[in-house]
């Protein structure tokens, strides 16, 4: 199955907005379904850096870590899942658009699975990611536009 795609405009400079999406530390305030986020280690995010998520889906939590493996400030960067039965892989772009204080943001999502990840991406995770993206999007538009970060 083909990973899941999104693009969004949003009122804020890429530099905004990447600095904003690339921060661990505001995945919960935009992302529905993760519960928490935090980077692992002293390294600066950047390629090589790991970051803790938990993420409920369901009645369910599945702690996950990720690992940054593409970081392009303002323009991209990836995240790989490294262990348990579902693995993430996340690539982000930010085009600016007009005279550069607004962006196009677009995030690729796909899984990798493992063990009973195998039933449960299809299953479970990829419907519920496809239905969650849209509304994160919208969500990272809101508080990027009101100014709130």
């Amino acid at each position: 199955m083909s990973a899941i795609k999104e693009t969004i405009d949003i009122d804020r400079s890429p530099e905004d907005v990447y600095a904003y999406v690339t921060d661990p530390s505001h995945l919960p305030e935009w992302q529905e379904s993760a519960i928490s986020a935090h980077q692992v280690g002293e390294i600066p995010i950047g390629v090589g850096s790991r970051v803790a998520v938990t993420r409920r889906v369901g009645r369910r939590e599945f702690p996950m870590t990720m690992e940054v493996t593409e970081f392009d400030p303002p323009r991209s960067w990836s995240m790989r899942g490294v262990d348990g039965p579902v693995r993430g892989k996340v690539h982000g772009t930010i085009e600016a658009l007009g005279d550069g204080s607004s962006s196009r943001l677009t995030l690729d999502l796909d899984f990798e699975s493992h063990g009973m990840g195998k039933v449960l991406v299809p299953m479970v995770i990829r419907p519920h990611a496809r239905k969650e993206m849209p509304r994160n999007e919208a969500a990272l538009k809101t508080l990027l536009e009101q100014g709130t970060t």
